[in-house]
């Protein structure tokens, strides 16, 4: 709950906005109530066959709640959302802000798909918590206030019972709604995770699992993961049905309480007395009927807001820090880095080489503080100005090559793009583009083969302006051959990066002389 008024707080709504498209919510199913009890009121009064004129007020009040609840209806959806896409414009600009402002060791340790999520889906949610459940559950306590009084003035116990009844309805069983989603979440998530552990065994690694005479094991561990979510998603499914199912039974509850109570009445019954115990209570639940719809949103909300706020909480880089050296010098651990130097760092998959590149980045703790020249690397909040690492997985944008170069440098020309990417490779490429280097890439990394990726996000290393580049598997996907060439331009002292210090992080043998670090598993220094 601390997680979601964080996120509330920064939709930064108005609180006149956000009341009213309350008020328009009240305003609707106020209408319905109204129209309910006056129809009840007008039904059994025309029964008794009136003079005409004495139904006329009625008559036209009906016409004119009809009209009302239709309106209104429009005005609430019109006012909520507003008030929701302003609010999530806010949300959005406050995370951009706040990871823009913090550490990049903040965001770097999210994937891009997470990062994607939580600006994308999780935002969202947030935003849905106002409209699908704060604005609704107050339209419903107000309108539920509103028919038990009614009510009550017609009839104390009719009115006690209905509140009885409403409780139920829009207490207990938004309770049992959200109890039952937060299990079939969990439920999902640890399923999902234990199903897709083995099931990414058996595709990433089938043959091994059969040399080994493992791979029945593994599937059936598969099959049992996914079994045992199926029936916990299913159990949940059974109580959140019961849940929805109690809602229809809590208004039948209170039509027939309503019946038992007229017929206990002492005297004759009056007939719009009649007509109003059975009617009202059918059109006092609307408001509560999207209660459990509520708890649903209300727990995705929930979820998604415990992933965001620690982003929207996270501390700023402190104003003032030192600026860094034009040439800086490295430590990290006992490995020191001076100007100009080389380096490869060797290891097989998983054993921590781009924890290191991060962590000389500056954007990974899990891999030693790194120093710079003798100070610790937090003292430089523009430390990426000097050391500049390159993943294997950098995003390729659906756009033109040019700019898709310009990530590193946003100034660099058209003419320097060309320049690089002839250096690494691509100027047959280039020349077969029919717009050179500012014809788009629409379908992104799609548009490139690996070696063809590969070689870009090098050129992107060679336009930016860093004096440490920090290279992970630059050479993957390319033919042994050229792998080599290429390793070797890139560690020459005089090849591709003259003056910079170079530390290349791959399984490629370095040529003869250049320094290497073999790691088996990479701990914190």
């Amino acid at each position: 709950m601390r997680d979601l008024l964080i996120c509330l707080r920064a939709l930064r709504s108005r609180p006149l906005a956000v009341l009213g498209a309350i008020g328009a919510g009240v305003l609707t199913a106020g209408s319905a109530l109204a129209l309910a009890g006056l129809s009840a009121w007008l039904i059994t009064m025309a029964w008794t066959m009136p003079p005409v004129l004495t139904l006329s007020v009625a008559v036209t009040a009906v016409r004119a709640l009809g009209i009302t609840r239709g309106l209104m209806r429009y005005v609430e959806r019109l006012a909520a959302h507003r008030v929701a896409l302003s609010g999530l414009t806010e949300l959005r600009v406050a995370l951009y802000t706040r990871l823009s402002r913090a550490a990049p060791s903040e965001s770097v340790r999210l994937s891009d798909g997470e990062l994607l999520a939580r600006t994308g889906a999780d935002v969202d949610a947030v935003g849905d918590a106002l409209v699908r459940t704060v604005i609704p559950v107050a339209v419903a306590v107000v309108v539920s206030g509103a028919a038990v009084g009614w009510l009550g003035f017609v009839d104390p116990r009719a009115g006690f019972i209905l509140a009885g009844c409403l409780l139920l309805a829009g207490v207990l069983v938004p309770w049992a709604v959200a109890r039952a989603t937060r299990a079939r979440a969990a439920a999902e998530a640890a399923g999902s995770e234990a199903f897709g552990a083995a099931a990414s065994a058996v595709l990433d690694h089938a043959g091994e699992l059969a040399v080994a005479g493992r791979l029945d094991e593994v599937r059936a561990r598969a099959a049992r993961a996914e079994d045992a979510r199926r029936s916990a998603v299913d159990r949940s499914a059974r109580t959140g049905a019961l849940a929805d199912a109690a809602v229809p039974l809590a208004v039948g509850l209170a039509v027939i309480a309503a019946l038992l109570v007229a017929g206990t009445r002492a005297g004759p019954v009056d007939a719009t007395t009649l007509g109003i115990l059975i009617l009202l209570p059918l059109s006092a639940f609307e408001a509560v009927s999207t209660l459990p719809d509520a708890a649903r949103q209300y727990v995705r909300s929930v979820d998604a807001a415990g992933r965001l706020a620690p982003l929207l909480t996270l501390s700023a880089v402190p104003s003032g820090t030192a600026s860094v050296p034009a040439h800086p010098a490295l430590r990290l651990g006992g490995l020191e880095l001076a100007p100009g130097d080389r380096l490869v760092v060797r290891g097989e998959s998983g054993a921590g080489k781009t924890t290191l590149l991060l962590a000389l980045a500056g954007l990974d703790e899990r891999g030693g503080e790194v120093l710079v020249d003798g100070s610790p690397a937090s003292r430089f909040a523009d430390l990426p100005t000097a050391v500049g690492f390159f993943g294997e997985a950098a995003h390729v944008f659906a756009t033109t090559v040019a700019e898709n170069v310009r990530v590193a440098r946003g100034d660099a020309t058209d003419a320097e793009v060309d320049a690089a990417l002839r250096r690494v490779g691509l100027g047959e490429w280039t020349d077969s583009l029919p717009h050179g280097v500012r014809t788009p890439l629409e379908h992104g990394a799609d548009s490139l083969s690996g070696g063809q990726r590969r070689r870009l996000l090098l050129a992107r290393a060679l336009v930016s302006d860093v004096a440490v580049v920090l290279l992970d598997e630059p050479t993957e996907h390319l033919d042994r051959a050229d792998a080599a060439r290429l390793l070797t331009e890139i560690l020459d002292p005089s090849g591709l990066f003259p003056g910079r210090t170079v530390v290349v992080a791959g399984h490629a043998t370095p040529p003869d002389g250049v320094r290497q670090l073999v790691i088996e598993r990479l701990t914190s220094a």
